[in-house]
């Protein structure tokens, strides 16, 4: 998937989840989307390259850098819990749904009960 087709599959999907909007705290370049004031998902440009960046299980964070040469280390995040996906032939939209999904599910999972749009263990995965 180019790089384009990336981030508005990126952007599709996270606007698609309960909750979830899009915010610039950061100034125009930096579009950054949040779940009750949580971030789950950046999209800039990192020196002429459009970047999608993810909050990840460090576990699966590692064997997503293993897997995909498109997807590295978050980018000006901490490389463990975040994971940067750029355009490429290795990733294809699915995979990218699924990984939006997985940050947001991430981050609800951190938030008290009360503020959960849904239920983290159980929203967008397959029965």
């Amino acid at each position: 998937m180019d790089e384009e087709g990336l981030r508005k599959t990126a952007a599709d999907c996270a606007e698609g989840l309960p909750g979830a909007g899009l915010e610039h705290p950061f100034g125009p370049e930096w579009d950054v989307y949040k779940v009750r004031d949580k971030v789950f998902m950046l999209m800039t440009d990192v020196p002429g390259r459009p970047v999608v960046i993810l909050k990840a299980d460090p576990v699966d964070a590692a064997a997503l850098r293993e897997q995909y040469a498109d997807i590295t280390p978050g980018y000006h995040m901490n490389k463990k819990h975040w994971i940067t996906l750029e355009g490429g032939n290795t990733l294809d939209e699915k995979l990218a749904r699924e990984l939006v999904t997985d940050s947001y599910r991430l981050v609800v999972g951190r938030l008290p009960k009360s503020r959960q749009p849904v239920d983290p263990h159980t929203y967008g995965r397959l029965v």
